[in-house]
């Protein structure tokens, strides 16, 4: 079970944000809340994973600081979060001491990239790390093929496997959910490509900045769907290749480089615009492991992005060799990292916006209905409610 030093005082402010219910409407996190009478560490970890960190209940909060109550319901979640990261990792010890910082990032990145690049000099020599060729297959005149599909495929699958493993202990904890059904898992789905949570409550965000907007929301639709036309370009690919027989590079109107440069200007743009909001927001309104945890994971982001655009606009150069290498060292150690960095943040959150999607499905099939009898008298069953939304709070809409 997730052991959380913040649990005491964790405890205390949720049930005084339970007495309250003033931000009942901001966000799914308080109606899940007040299902709650009681929170144990599992509940902590769930309501802090369906927290998007909007902060607008920091803004609405009656009790934040200075007030001696010190309500500070960000900073908690997103101190929760950090430790859910370093508790369902595997191998946990070693996720426990990672230093997630920028500086151990970018120092772990240089050395990935240039044992990469070292190799593939190694192999080409001088004059082949600077030789201009744009003929099919030439990136594998480089880097062979199975040199490149081998270790990143095995980078790939012990980083999903980790993580799936981690998402499974991490639903364990939080809840039973043996009646899950597929309609919760859709509603879930969609919660999460809409980015519902990050409303506030239908202004948006507080951060950053001192007024609510949806700059943030656009940044994490830019990164989210940036990664899925990039996933459907590297798809695209392998089809162009291992079904057609066509090599790379392909033509820029090919569909791996529309959908691949699209997602990549999409990662950079949105990696760019959270680096920025990071630095002008509120320091003080999350905790500082999460922080430094944000900062590497996006200057990561950005240099696969960067150095994979530049690969892109200058491969008919003599850069195209060292460009090579540089950006699959870069890949490669953003991948090395993944289940120790906040791209963790996305199975811990989607699941929890599935188990609310569950709770909020036995809410409706608990509520009680009125049936009307052969002599207009009523009486009370189980069942769903005429008109029921799936949200109960008017400010948070659904697409049921």
């Amino acid at each position: 079970m997730l052991e959380l030093p913040v649990l005491g005082d964790g405890r205390r402010q949720l049930e005084i944000c339970n007495a309250c219910r003033y931000c009942e409407g901001i966000c799914s996190v308080f109606p899940a809340l007040e299902r709650r009478n009681i929170f144990d560490p599992g509940d902590m970890a769930y309501l802090a994973n369906l927290c998007h960190d909007c902060r607008a209940c920091f803004d609405a909060c009656p009790y934040a600081p200075p007030h001696e109550l010190a309500v500070d319901i960000p900073r908690l979640m997103s101190g929760i979060r950090e430790q859910t990261y370093a508790h369902y990792a595997w191998p946990r010890a070693l996720a426990a001491r990672v230093d997630r910082s920028l500086p151990t990032a970018l120092g772990f990145s240089t050395v990935v990239v240039g044992g990469i690049v070292g190799i593939t000099l190694a192999a080409n020599g001088v004059e082949g790390m600077f030789t201009a060729s744009n003929a099919p297959g030439s990136f594998y005149e480089v880097i062979p093929w199975l040199a490149m599909l081998i270790p990143f495929s095995a980078i790939t699958l012990l980083a999903v496997a980790i993580m799936v493993a981690a998402g499974l202990r991490f639903w364990r904890d939080t809840g039973r959910g043996s009646d899950l059904q597929f309609r919760d898992v859709l509603r879930a789905s969609i919660d999460a490509a809409l980015l519902r949570n990050l409303e506030g409550g239908g202004p948006g965000c507080t951060y950053p900045g001192e007024r609510p907007n949806h700059r943030r929301r656009l940044w994490h639709a830019l990164v989210f769907y940036g990664f899925v036309s990039a996933f459907i370009s590297t798809t695209l690919a392998a089809l162009y290749q291992d079904v057609f027989g066509i090599l790379p590079p392909y033509d820029y109107l090919s569909l791996p480089v529309i959908f691949g440069s699209a997602g990549g200007v999409a990662m950079i743009i949105g990696s760019i615009g959270f680096l920025v909001g990071k630095w002008r927001s509120n320091r003080a309104r999350v905790d500082p492991r999460l922080r430094t945890m944000d900062v590497a994971f996006l200057a990561a982001l950005l240099l696969v992005n960067v150095t994979g655009m530049a690969l892109l606009i200058l491969r008919e150069t003599a850069a195209m060799p060292l460009l090579l290498a540089v950006h699959l060292g870069y890949c490669a150690a953003t991948f090395l990292t993944v289940p120790y960095s906040k791209f963790a943040h996305a199975i811990y959150r989607y699941l929890a916006l599935v188990r609310n999607r569950l709770e909020l499905a036995r809410e409706r099939r608990a509520r009680p209905v009125q049936v009307s009898g052969p002599s207009n008298s009523s009486e009370t069953r189980p069942g769903p409610t005429a008109g029921y939304t799936d949200t109960p709070e008017a400010s948070i809409t659904s697409s049921d």
